[in-house]
């Protein structure tokens, strides 16, 4: 074995062995830093506020899964509705892989969840234990009255904080008024609370103590991210042409002169890294594109006197001198398909109507002859109301000539949510049969509102020619 294989084995064994270092982001402030705060706060914003609306006397946004019915504003969705929800995977699929070709890891710096919790765990940290330093010198002491209060002052309110957001997200599926009033007078259902406790430890563990150990380690979106990068994507990056040879030096010094580049290796960039990793060392899965590094480099830059961009957005085509290239086949393709299923979606729920029929023919037999001479055929309806209120039908059956149906009940009334077995029998003459098979369109439509109407074709079976 020569030396280089021994230095991979080597740096392998170090990086599975090595005892997890802490990494303590240093604060940063800039424009980067400002729109992930607004993102942080529209998308908490939103997290924390939507069980709170009202709308038509019942909450916004609520799956009630006993009831088996999910109320987003004033729209109501029933399990039959699954095929929305295949559509809503499908594109936040493609819209991750759309922004990953565009701009490199958007969503894990500014809207994964990780990202987001995490961000505000470590402003209640910064807001309790101090900046960078005094973190890392409280750490380093040993344990005293003032550490074990402080400690425990800070993981009180990340608890009552990741306690609140299990609540929050149980809210979504029990009406959050219930919710409270079970939770103050001790009368939570177990399965309430688990969820909230189950959902409450893991963001107190995952924000608060995993952090970028979910990124670099559980989260799969890092490892295959690199298949949707190409030389024009954005990505944040050190000109090391710029920067290098790096190295500390006075303000008033004439760096070109002394062949130094722009780089003064003050570390800021790795101090400000949420992950720990450092930029200068080029592109690296653990990146998750947030940018801080880009804020403190400008700020130092700024400084020095020197000219801002040492690290930035950009892409490897621009480093190269060559032109970036916005749109290009996959970016065109991503939008293309992206267009399609969402012009689809908003077309099939906008034409959705709120009833289910379903037409089973009788297979015992496939046809009878009554005593008056007609072909008679048995149907079994099962007719499906997915709207809001209470219904009384009609039902009608088209497609043969002389068509003659049979109801078991003249008053077709079908409750909310309910799904109501209609036996149907329909009765032509032979002579009116054209073929052995002919179709038949039943059409339900409600008496008090008759745009709530929908259409079934199934077969009517004759004799033999």
């Amino acid at each position: 074995m020569n030396k280089d294989e021994q230095q991979l084995d080597d740096d392998v064994a170090e990086s599975l062995y090595a005892k997890h270092q802490k990494v303590y982001p240093r604060e940063v402030h800039g424009k980067f830093a400002s729109l992930r705060v607004l993102a942080v706060a529209i998308l908490l914003g939103l997290f924390y506020g939507l069980p709170w609306l009202q709308w038509g006397g019942r909450q916004a946004v609520l799956f009630d899964l006993p009831a088996r019915k999910f109320y987003i504003f004033g729209l109501t969705l029933w399990p039959q509705d699954f095929i929305f929800l295949v559509f809503l995977l499908i594109m936040a699929a493609l819209l991750l892989f759309f922004f990953t070709t565009l701009a490199g890891r958007l969503w894990c710096g500014y809207a994964c969840p990780q990202t987001v919790w995490t961000e505000v765990f470590l402003w209640i940290e910064h807001a309790i234990e101090g900046d960078r330093l005094k973190q890392m010198k409280l750490d380093k002491s040993p344990m005293s009255a003032k550490k074990f209060r402080i400690k425990l002052t800070k993981h009180a309110a990340w608890i009552l904080f990741a306690a609140f957001t299990g609540f929050t997200f149980v809210a979504y599926f029990t009406p959050l008024r219930d919710l409270a009033h079970d939770l103050f007078t001790f009368e939570l259902s177990p399965w309430e609370g688990f969820w909230i406790f189950f959902y409450g430890f893991a963001t107190y563990g995952n924000a608060g103590w995993m952090r970028e150990q979910v990124c670099l380690h559980m989260c799969p979106y890092a490892r295959f991210q690199s298949a949707m990068f190409d030389k024009d994507t954005l990505i944040v990056a050190y000109h090391a042409e710029r920067g290098e040879p790096r190295g500390p030096r006075k303000k008033k010094v004439d760096y070109k002169a002394e062949g130094m580049g722009s780089c003064i290796d003050c570390t800021m960039c790795v101090q400000v890294c949420p992950t720990g990793i450092d930029i200068r060392d080029g592109l690296q899965y653990e990146c998750i594109g947030c940018s801080a590094c880009i804020d403190a480099c400008d700020d130092v830059m700024d400084k020095m006197g020197y000219e801002r961009g040492l690290i930035k957005y950009t892409t490897e085509n621009n480093f190269e001198g060559k032109p970036t290239k916005l749109l290009r086949p996959r970016i065109i393709v991503y939008a293309l398909i992206l267009m399609a299923l969402m012009g689809s979606f908003i077309y099939t729920l906008a034409a959705r109507v709120p009833l289910q029929l379903d037409v089973l023919r009788d297979r015992n037999s496939l046809f009878r002859e009554t005593d008056e001479g007609l072909i008679e055929n048995v149907y079994t309806l099962k007719l499906g109301n997915m709207d809001d209120y209470d219904h009384e039908f009609s039902l009608t059956a088209k497609g043969i000539e002389g068509l003659d149906m049979k109801l078991e009940q003249q008053k077709i009334l079908v409750k909310s949510g309910e799904v109501l077995d209609l036996p149907v029998r329909l009765r032509a003459d032979e002579a009116d049969l054209k073929e052995r098979s002919s179709i038949v369109v039943f059409n339900l439509t409600a008496l008090d509102n008759d745009k709530l109407s929908i259409k079934q074709e199934s077969r009517f079976i004759g004799p033999t020619e």
